[in-house]
């Protein structure tokens, strides 16, 4: 796991770690990762252009150490006193290794960081709230339009440490060198989308941190969670999925749970859906167990029709009317995990009463979802969902009583009760943009449901199908059929998303990805399960 704590316990870890060394050591270990992170970036040290953004606080100081590191072997180092006063140790240092030192004002500071060969972000440090004021907007600017490489210190300046926020300005880093542990906000986007790639350096903070409160997932922690069907194992105990999904109208949608579902590895499915659906469904799966809605059963019974299942996905297009209302209702009546999605939701949105169950219960919704969900006290915007994710997710998690999933750029998955129950958030660090597309929600939910049956609790069957399922997009992308593949980076670093995200000025991920449908994920499902099985270090 990529374990991400807020910064509270940072600072109390770090206080009490300060109280066992000699001062300045912290920030001396600090600074000597950050300069071997930036010599690796710029190759040569020995006349490479260096420009520091430096604040007044001690991440201007860290930058500063780190540069003065770098002035003694050789570069040439200008460093931009943004706030018309820095670190006096950190400056001192720089001087004496031959650095300079100039202010914010001075007019050859553009020309400087337009040329500069590495820019060195010290503005903020993790406490900073909101984003940037002048003049440490205009260097960012700056810095930005620059083609220098931008190395964050421990985070990007602008970006809220604990929840990802960015209101406002933020510096874009292409690397961001973190010290001691994640921090929420280089996990979760629109944060994440600024810290580029995420060099983690040890200082020696682990022994005094609390409980994190937000984990990223690895290939390894995915494998550990995956079954491997025992000898004497047979399809009801891989694992016997109830699906209710698809209608006339959207006659794909039950095709593409089951599709996530079998290839998430779920020994059966039993299939709830319109003749016109199930059509579909004979053609691609013809090994699911299906029951055709609109007969002479009522809506309620059709669910007890269907059999004997370890956990139902309900919800994918199957409409809104109140035949489909009774259906999810008896599916919510049931004693088994249940996840719901898409029309499901919308249902509930409109009744949370009929979350009021004692099974565990996973929703899966995208942000304009959520804002329905909770809105029943006070209209939420599905913008400010997307801007902050993480709180939103635990909020609905604690209100609705559920585990819940929330899709977009970082999926986030709070479990039912809070991180103090159940433990910290989740956020899935794989995924592409070539994942919005429609159908790609109902191949999760299928694979979610898949491992639900299996025996998963409802946190970590959604960790483990977001990661499965971000993963098999990328391969599918990339037109490869396995390998450890880009989930990892093959580094151990945060290369989920590549340099800027995966989406800034160096360029997309994988830049010869092409466009995929959701079937193309269901396919790449068996490659990503072998990839994670296969991963260094498993």
């Amino acid at each position: 796991m990529r374990n991400a704590h807020e910064v509270a316990k940072v600072r109390m870890a770090e206080r009490t770690l300060m109280g066992t060394l000699p001062p300045g050591t912290l920030m001396q270990r600090a600074a000597a990762g950050l300069a071997s992170v930036c010599a690796g970036l710029v190759g040569t040290v020995y006349g490479a252009r260096v420009v520091v953004l430096a604040g007044s606080g001690d991440n201007g100081g860290d930058a500063l150490h780190a540069a003065a590191r770098l002035a003694r072997r050789g570069a040439a180092v200008l460093a931009v006193a943004a706030a018309g006063r820095v670190h006096e140790e950190g400056a001192a240092a720089l001087r004496g290794a031959g650095g300079r030192l100039t202010g914010a004002g001075d007019p050859s500071v553009p020309a400087a960081i337009d040329a500069a060969d590495l820019v060195i972000d010290g503005l903020l440090g993790i406490g900073g709230r909101g984003g940037l004021r002048e003049p440490f907007a205009a260097l960012a600017g700056l810095a930005a339009r620059s083609p220098a490489v931008v190395v964050a210190t421990d985070l990007p300046s602008g970006v809220d440490a604990d929840t990802g926020v960015v209101e406002g300005t933020a510096v874009r880093a292409d690397v961001t060198v973190a010290f001691g542990t994640w921090k929420p906000g280089l996990l979760i986007d629109p944060g994440a989308s600024y810290a580029g790639v995420v060099e983690l350096i040890d200082i020696g903070l682990a022994p005094y941190l609390e409980l994190p409160a937000v984990a990223g997932m690895q290939a390894a922690d995915v494998a550990a969670l995956l079954g491997q069907p025992s000898g004497d194992s047979d399809k009801y105990r891989r694992g016997v999925v109830g699906i209710l999904a698809g209608s006339d109208r959207f006659t794909g949608a039950a095709a593409l749970a089951v599709g996530g579902a079998l290839r998430g590895g779920a020994g059966m499915i039993r299939l709830v859906s319109a003749e016109s659906a199930v059509a579909v469904v004979r053609q691609r799966w013809p090994e699911t167990v299906i029951t055709v809605t609109g007969g002479d059963l009522p809506a309620g019974e059709e669910i007890k029709a269907a059999g004997r299942v370890q956990a139902w996905v309900a919800g994918p297009g199957m409409g809104t009317d109140d035949q489909a209302r009774a259906r999810l209702a008896a599916v919510l009546d049931t004693d088994v995990p249940v996840l719901v999605d898409a029309d499901g939701l919308t249902l509930v949105a409109a009744d949370r009463e009929m979350l009021n169950r004692s099974a565990p219960t996973l929703l899966t919704p995208h942000a304009g979802e959520l804002s329905r969900l909770l809105s029943a006290a006070a209209t939420v915007d599905p913008a400010d969902v997307e801007a902050r994710r993480l709180e939103h997710a635990r909020m609905a998690a604690v209100e609705l009583g559920a585990t819940v999933l929330v899709k977009g750029s970082t999926t986030v998955i709070a479990a039912a009760g809070g991180d103090s129950v159940a433990g910290p958030a989740l956020v899935n660090p794989t995924g592409t943009s070539w994942l919005a597309t429609a159908g790609t929600g109902d191949v999760l939910s299928g694979l979610a449901g898949s491992l639900l049956a299996q025996g998963l609790a409802p946190r970590e069957a959604a960790g483990v199908a977001a990661y499965l399922h971000g993963l098999a997009a990328r391969l599918a992308a990339a037109g490869t059929g396995g390998g450890p593949g880009p989930a990892e980076g093959g580094s151990g670093r945060a290369g989920d998303r590549g340099a800027r995200g995966g989406a800034g000025r160096r360029g997309a991920w994988g830049g010869a990805d092409a466009p995929i449908g959701a079937a193309d994920v269901i396919d790449a499902l068996p490659a990503a399960i072998r990839a994670v099985r296969e991963a260094p270090g498993r």
